[in-house]
């Protein structure tokens, strides 16, 4: 058994950035990383993919996005590039190819055995992310097996797809942006909507997160909203990155001649139906648009953001292209359909923790990335502490209040004023994560 204080489970962006910011308290510890660093980026994600975030938005602890194109989206090979070279600047001690087979143990310390061997810690910190395994409905197991599934994580690009009509469920980022591309191939997209939130790329001349971030809306806590849970339930971005900075949603995809329709609610051997939710889905999208626009517009005005922005341009609304899609059923060989592809989120696997910290639906219960097992730590989740905290822009600030409270358990002491800070982040978390006597 090998021993340090502090295992990172994960070398993603969230593993990495925690590595930081436990140098920076000089606190010894190691990242284990099932495959390479930005494992996921590698092997997870389709050829044309790009990020959702402009390029100055790249951003973790001590180290940012330094290139020509502030305002342009990586592609796959730019943020693997990105991902390594911070792992190359911080001298990140990763150990690559090394999957956790198990996580044991409690508050005295943990045992955790990998596919190379065992580790003993005092402390853990999942950095696994939020984008772990397709999440696909239990309904797609009554589909025949004359049609190819498949989920974003294992699709390139459509020359892999067989002939024919491709059945995308899901209209959030990944589904608009599959069913765009597929359909430019030739073969005809039948999109499945489901809630979303929808958002043009650009508004008054700026990128719409340039004005999200500038509002402040990306560095609101937890403690910011009436119910965390609820905050973290909202429907998924309809946003895309690409060269052109143009918006995709669902007027341009139904201009593309992608034919739009209702959830998808049931399968049976070749058949599926929709509901008639189309209408109600896209209003409701609209309205959430509609406020964001207008809060920009207010923060315009009262705090002098840009005097040289441009006019907000008339409001289109997009329900009206659903007006006339009735729930239907249809058969998916006599329509033409080969594949369905599953865009439908992800869910979180932890199979391999064997500690009594999961809820009802396998999630890690913690608040801020507090868990109630004292010395163990998440990172990296939707909304774990900051609205971006899921993004390569928001793991940073987490990662560093995470460090600062391993630091005080381990007696670190950094003087009053820290401590004080660190009393204060435990108890928006919850639990307690210091010193035991």
């Amino acid at each position: 058994m090998r021993r340090t204080d502090v295992l990172i489970i994960g070398g993603g962006q969230a593993g990495l950035a925690m590595s930081r910011c436990l140098q920076d308290e000089r606190i010894d510890h190691v990242v284990l990383e099932r495959g390479r660093v930005a494992e996921r980026w590698r092997s997870e994600r389709w050829a044309s993919l790009r990020l959702l975030t402009p390029n100055w938005q790249s951003r973790l602890p001590g180290y940012r996005y330094q290139g020509p194109d502030p305002d342009g989206f990586m592609t796959m090979p730019e943020v693997i590039g990105f991902l390594d070279g911070y792992a190359r600047s911080i001298s990140a001690p990763v150990e690559a190819d090394t999957g956790v087979v198990h996580v044991s143990g409690g508050e005295d310390g943990f045992t955790v055995v990998t596919t190379r061997g065992g580790w003993e810690a005092a402390n853990v910190v999942v950095a696994t992310g939020f984008s772990d395994q397709p999440s696909v409905p239990r309904l797609a197991e009554r589909l025949s097996g004359r049609f190819r599934q498949i989920t974003p994580s294992r699709y390139r690009n459509p020359d892999q797809l067989a002939p024919g009509g491709v059945l995308v469920v899901g209209a959030s980022a990944s589904g608009v942006q599959l069913a765009e591309e597929l359909q430019a191939s030739g073969r005809p997209v039948t999109l499945a909507v489901g809630r979303h939130t929808r958002l043009p790329r650009r508004y008054r001349g700026r990128d719409i997160f340039w004005w999200i971030d500038r509002m402040g809306v990306f560095d609101e806590t937890i403690d910011h909203v009436f119910d965390a849970e609820v905050s973290r339930q909202q429907p998924s971005l309809q946003l895309v990155g690409r060269p052109d900075h143009r918006t995709l949603g669902l007027p341009e995809l139904h201009a593309l001649g992608v034919r739009l329709m209702g959830r998808l609610v049931a399968a049976d051997a070749t058949r599926v139906t929709f509901d008639d939710s189309l209408v109600a889905t896209a209003a409701a999208a609209d309205v959430k648009l509609a406020r964001l626009r207008r809060r920009i517009d207010d923060f315009i005005r009262t705090s002098a953001a840009d005097e040289a922005v441009e006019d907000a341009g008339a409001f289109e609304p997009s329900w009206p292209l659903a007006m006339d899609t009735p729930a239907s059923t249809i058969d998916l060989g006599a329509e033409g359909i080969a594949t369905v592809m599953w865009a439908t989120g992800f869910r979180r696997s932890y199979s391999w923790l064997k500690i009594p910290v999961l809820d009802a639906d396998g999630e890690i219960v913690q608040t801020g990335g507090v868990t109630p097992v004292e010395g163990l730590y998440a990172l990296g989740l939707h909304f774990q502490r900051r609205r971006k905290s899921a993004f390569i822009d928001g793991v940073g600030d987490d990662a560093k209040e995470l460090a600062g409270l391993i630091a005080r358990r381990l007696g670190a002491g950094r003087g009053p004023e820290a401590d004080a800070h660190d009393e204060a982040l435990t108890q928006a978390g919850g639990f307690s994560s210091g010193p035991r006597s």
